[in-house]
C-alpha cells in the first residue's frame, strides 16, 4: 500500500468529453508509485471560434473544479487542455493565476506548459499538429507567432468534435508528425489532450530525429516541474521528460 503522506498529488482540470488524458497519464506515472493523478472533469463538447464554443472555457467553472481538487491536498492543479492554444497565452495566464489564488496551489494550463517547454529547450520552429478546423488552426498560430514561434509548418484533421478526436488513427497522427518534421521544423507539438500521440513519441522521435511533444505528456511535465518531481525520473515515453 502506498503511504499517502509521502504521496505527491496532482491535480487535472479535464475537458468532459476527453477519453485520452486519464488512462494516457495513469500509464506516463505507471512507474512512479509516489505520484497520483487526479481529475476533475469540466463540460467541453465541440471545439470552434463561435460564442457558444469559446464559452466552454469560462473561468467560474473551472475555479469551482479546481477547489474540489484542492481538497485531495494536491501539489500542482493543471488546466489539462489546450483551448489557451487559441484563446491566447494571456487568457491562460490569468486562469492560473485565479486558481492559485482561489486554491493557494501552484497552477498552469497545458498551452502554458507547451511555451514554457519551447523557451526552454530553445525551440522557435514548430511543426503544430492539431485535430481542429482550419480556423482554430489559423488562430493559434497567430497566438503562437506572436509569441516568437514559427508554427508554419502545421496539419490538422479539421474535426470539430471533442470526442471525436479520441478516435484519430495513430497512423493519421504519424503522418502529420512526419509532414511537419519534413518541412523544417525543430521539434513537433501535438496540441490536444483527446489526441492519443503520447505512445508514438519515442518511437517517432528515434525515425525524424526531432522532439515530438504531446499534449497529455507535456502537461504531466508541467504538472511535475510546479510540484519540485524531478521530470527524469519518467523514462521511455520520449524526450519532454529529459532533464533540461
Amino acid at each position: 500500500m502506498v503511504d499517502t503522506r509521502q504521496t505527491v498529488r496532482l491535480g487535472m482540470l479535464t475537458p468532459s468529453s476527453n477519453s485520452v488524458l486519464e488512462p494516457m497519464t495513469a500509464r506516463l506515472l505507471a512507474g512512479q508509485p509516489g505520484i497520483t493523478a487526479h481529475f476533475a472533469r469540466l463540460r467541453v463538447t465541440q471545439i470552434g471560434l463561435s460564442s457558444a464554443a469559446l464559452g466552454q472555457f469560462d473561468q467560474a467553472p473551472m475555479l469551482a473544479a479546481a477547489e474540489l481538487l484542492a481538497d485531495a491536498r494536491i501539489a500542482a492543479i493543471l488546466w489539462n487542455g489546450t483551448a489557451g492554444a487559441w484563446l491566447g497565452f494571456a487568457n491562460d495566464e490569468a486562469l492560473s493565476a485565479a486558481i492559485t489564488q482561489r486554491t493557494g496551489v501552484p497552477a498552469s494550463t497545458s498551452a502554458l506548459a507547451f511555451r514554457d517547454l519551447f523557451r526552454r529547450r530553445g525551440i522557435r520552429r514548430v511543426g503544430l499538429v492539431t485535430p481542429y478546423t482550419g480556423d482554430v488552426q489559423a488562430r493559434i498560430q497567430a497566438n503562437w507567432q506572436a509569441d516568437g514561434l514559427d508554427c508554419s509548418a502545421e496539419r490538422h484533421l479539421g474535426r470539430s468534435e471533442n470526442f471525436a478526436f479520441a478516435e484519430a488513427e495513430e497512423t493519421e497522427i504519424a503522418a502529420m508528425v512526419r509532414a511537419v518534421a519534413a518541412e523544417g521544423a525543430e521539434a513537433a507539438a501535438i496540441v490536444c489532450t483527446n489526441l492519443a500521440g503520447a505512445a508514438l513519441a519515442p518511437a517517432l522521435e528515434a525515425e525524424l530525429g526531432i522532439p515530438v511533444y504531446d499534449s497529455v505528456a507535456v502537461s504531466l511535465w508541467k504538472a511535475m516541474d510546479l510540484a519540485g518531481l524531478d521530470t527524469a525520473a519518467i523514462t521511455g515515453w520520449g524526450s519532454v521528460f529529459a532533464p533540461g
